[in-house]
C-alpha cells in the first residue's frame, strides 16, 4: 500500500501493538481485547484454543450443510443459516484478530 492509502485507512484499536482482539465478546456483545506483548500468557493460549475450536466447528458445520441442503425443510434451512452466520462471524473475528498480531516469532502481521 502507498502511504496515502495507509493514511486513509482507519486504524482499528486492536492493530496497535500489544492489543489482541479475543475470539469472544464481552457484556452487551462488545469486543474483548487482551493487552499483551508476547502472546504466550494463559489468556492468549485460551484464545488460541477457542479460535481453533471455532474454526473446526465451522468446517464441520459447512460439511454438514452441504449434506443437508438437498432435502432440508424450511425450518432446518433457517436453523442452518443461523448457525452458518455464527460460524462466519467467528471466522471473520479470527481473521481480523490475526491481521493485527505477529505470526509466530516474526514481526509481521498474520495474513
Amino acid at each position: 500500500m502507498t502511504p496515502e492509502a495507509d493514511a486513509a485507512e482507519p486504524e482499528r484499536p486492536h492493530q496497535r501493538r500489544g492489543l489482541r482482539l479475543l475470539p469472544w465478546t464481552g457484556s452487551e456483545a462488545k469486543p474483548c481485547f487482551l493487552i499483551t506483548d508476547d502472546g504466550g500468557g494463559p489468556v492468549s493460549r485460551m484464545a488460541d484454543i477457542a479460535e481453533e475450536i471455532q474454526l473446526e466447528m465451522g468446517a464441520h458445520l459447512l460439511a454438514h450443510a452441504e449434506d443437508m441442503l438437498r432435502n432440508a425443510t424450511e425450518d432446518q434451512l433457517r436453523f442452518l443459516a443461523e448457525r452458518l452466520t455464527e460460524a462466519l462471524r467467528d471466522s471473520l473475528r479470527i481473521a481480523e484478530s490475526r491481521e493485527g498480531r505477529p505470526c509466530g516469532n516474526q514481526e509481521r502481521p498474520c495474513r
